[in-house]
Order: structure tokens, then sequence, then C-alpha cells
């Protein structure tokens, strides 16, 4: 382990995570974490072998019936969505059928990329629409018990396209990358990992699977929970249910795949108050805000530094200067909150209350009742020279979204921006 003489945290000497990471990291005697080690991966693996054992694998599920699915990809309006698709519709040559859960804070962004990315791809796309009473008595539920408003989202996106493999009888699920083999180096890319009911409890839910709801609050029901159950093995096994990640099997650079989308798909950007990286969650309102500062809350870092870390091992930025990016756009105002407590009819001093309940000693020191101090980022090396960002880290903004907008609880996305 790498010792830190000024604090109790371990942190990694290339990238910025300590040992306290919630996906679990390890740090070496040489003071190299987890996550580094595997992503030298990509640069010593064949990718063409790995991409004809991908060709294998698929192969396997091509329907000769054009006008059958061959697979089934979960979807947004952000992330790698239109990377996956475009993997799988025109290199692959499957016929994919789009699946998307509706999180009900969508971006007017969000929605139009949705709608470019079923005609561009000329595509079948199925949504799931949960009751939005429901929703907001699970959210309600979530952000007292767990400190988190984005269960509901997290669980509607990883189990509906399981759902919609066991009734429609497609076993094939395709996703992108996997954030713990990405992020920690959970896996190595030679495990090839598959999507698993444990990992999606224990990461993604924060060990809480819908049903566990229900024991812990007096206000849910079964029939507030039922669209969120995964099927049970009986089922699972009967389709031959079985998710991949292309991850495995291709060289994944989120940020060269999503400048490839927008100049091949005119997929659309924004600039975002609390990172550089106007790539990522540009289809919903909170991700990159309440939900990003309920993260520094509880785990004492936020999304930059999962997206910094990433630029540092892809060596597009040094680690000081990445830290000081981090330290300037960290603790940056979260935006729409408005919007997000109108929406679930809660009082924002209530919201505020609440969430410094959430706030991890290890991370916050309280200076009386209403103030605070982070002290996360000192930990790094109180030492170090915090100076002016000497990379050339450029990102493609060709959209943006008004400050005073609202949520799109459903749209078809023809509006141009």
């Amino acid at each position: 382990m790498q010792k830190n003489n000024n604090s109790v945290f371990n942190f990694c000497k290339k990238c910025l995570y300590s040992c306290q990471h919630p996906l679990g990291i390890v740090i070496d005697e040489n003071g190299i974490c987890s996550g580094c080690k595997i992503h030298e991966e990509k640069n010593t693996i064949n990718w063409n072998s790995k991409w004809q054992e991908l060709k294998k694998i698929t192969q396997n599920y091509k329907l000769k019936k054009q006008n059958f699915y061959d697979c089934i990809i979960p979807v947004t309006g952000a992330n790698d969505s239109f990377f996956v698709v475009h993997v799988v519709k025109n290199l692959l040559k499957m016929n994919p059928l789009l699946v998307c859960y509706n999180k009900y804070w969508n971006t007017p962004l969000g929605i139009k990329n949705l709608s470019t990315l079923r005609t561009k791809f000329n595509c079948d796309i199925i949504f799931q629409n949960v009751n939005p009473i429901k929703v907001k008595k699970i959210t309600k539920a979530t952000l007292y018990k767990l400190g988190s408003i984005y269960w509901h989202s997290l669980s509607g996106h990883t189990v509906f396209p399981v759902q919609i493999s066991i009734s429609y009888k497609i076993p094939l699920i395709i996703w992108g990358a996997h954030q713990g083999l990405e992020q920690v180096g959970m896996y190595s890319h030679y495990d090839n990992v598959e999507m698993s009911r444990r990992y999606r409890k224990n990461h993604d839910l924060m060990g809480v699977e819908a049903e566990n709801l229900i024991s812990s609050s007096d206000n849910l029901t079964e029939g507030d929970i039922f669209q969120y159950l995964y099927p049970d093995d009986h089922e699972l096994n009967k389709v031959g249910t079985r998710g991949i990640y292309l991850g495995n099997f291709i060289r994944w650079d989120v940020k060269e795949q999503h400048e490839k989308m927008i100049k091949f798909y005119n997929y659309k950007t924004c600039k975002s108050n609390r990172t550089i990286d106007c790539y990522d969650y540009v289809d919903s309102f909170n991700y990159m805000n309440l939900h990003d500062r309920i993260k520094l809350y509880k785990h004492g870092f936020s999304k930059i530094t999962d997206q910094l870390c990433r630029e540092i091992r892809f060596n597009r930025i040094d680690r000081n200067s990445a830290l000081t990016m981090v330290k300037r756009y960290e603790q940056r105002k979260s935006l729409y909150e408005k919007n997000f407590c109108e929406w679930l009819n809660i009082n924002q001093k209530s919201l505020n209350y609440l969430l410094d309940t959430f706030k991890n000693n290890k991370f916050w020191k309280q200076i009386d009742v209403t103030r605070w101090k982070f002290k996360g980022l000192s930990y790094h090396n109180e030492n170090m020279i915090l100076r002016k960002n000497s990379a050339k880290l450029k990102y493609v903004q060709n959209s943006k979204i008004k400050v005073d907008a609202k949520y799109v609880t459903f749209g078809k996305g023809i509006k141009d921006f």
C-alpha cells in the first residue's frame, strides 16, 4: 500500500483515485491503483483478435429472418448509446431492438439525441414509462433511505432490457463499457465479464433490490416496485439471457468515440457547470448536478474526478493539471435543483438539510449548524502547487440548454438545436 503521511487515505500516484473508492480499488506497493494497471492492458491487447472473438460470439445470435431482432441494446440520449448502436448495426451487421427507460428528467437535448439515434440507424425502439407517481414515491424513499435520487433510473435502465429479453425471447443484450473494469480495474479485459444480477445489486443499486425497498419503507407497496423486479433464474435460463460488454472487445476511449459520433451522426453535446466534459449525461438535468453534488457529499469526489482519471490514463492531461481542474469545478453550484424540488414536491431547505445528513465525515468537517468544510482535495498532497491547466483538452460543444428549461417527461425530439 502507498503510504501518505498527511492522511489516512492512500492515493494512486498516477490518477486521482484513493483506496476509498466506493467500487473498491487496490493500490500496489509502487503506489499505482488497480484501475491504472488494468487500463494499461489497452496498450498491450491484440484488439483485432478480440474483435474476431466478438464477431464469433455475436454470429451465434444472428437470425436468418431479417424482420427479427438479433439482440437488445439499452440506450439513452447520451453516453455510449450512439457508439454501441453504430458498432452493432454497421460493423457487426446485426438487427438490434433498442430499449429505453424513461427517467423523467430528460433534457430537450437528450430527447433530440434519442430521435436522431433511432432515425439515423433505422432501428425500432421500446420505451418504458413507469407511472410517474410511483417513480416519485420510489425517489422519495431512496432519497431518505439511501441518499440517492438516481436509484430508480439505475434500476430501470438495468432491468428493463432484461425484462424485454424474457418477454421477446431475445437472449443477447449488448452493453457498452463495464464501470468496474474501466474505473477501478475490478476485472481484466481478458475476463470477458458479463452483466450479472449480483454486480447490479451490489454496485449499481447500492445493495438494495426493488423488493428490499418495501421492507425499508412504510410508503411503498409491491404494486409500486414490481416493474423494477429482476427476472428469476428460471426465466433467464429458459431464454438464455446474457449481457456482454463491448469494452471487453474494443479499445474503449469515450472521448474519441463521442467525437466520432458527433462527426458521423451529429450527436449533440452541451456545456456542464461542474465539469469540462460536455459529452456525458447531456440527457439528464440531474445527473451532473444534484446527483453529482450528492456523490461529492458521500464519497469525497465527483464526476469530474472520474473523467479526469480517464484522461490521465490516456495521457491527455497530467495529474497536477487534473487536480487543478478538480479544485476549480467540483464544488460549483448544482443547477436545476428548483426543478427537482418542484417535481418531487419538496422544499429546497428540507432537501439541503437531508443531504447534509449524508455528508461523509471522512471528507467533510462540520463548522457549525449550517457550515461545512470540505477536506477531500487536501489529502492528495498538501504541498502540491496547483497551476493552470497545461494540457490541451478540447471538447466539442454544439448546442446548449437554457438554465430555466423544464423537464421533458415525454418527447419525440423533432425540434432542431
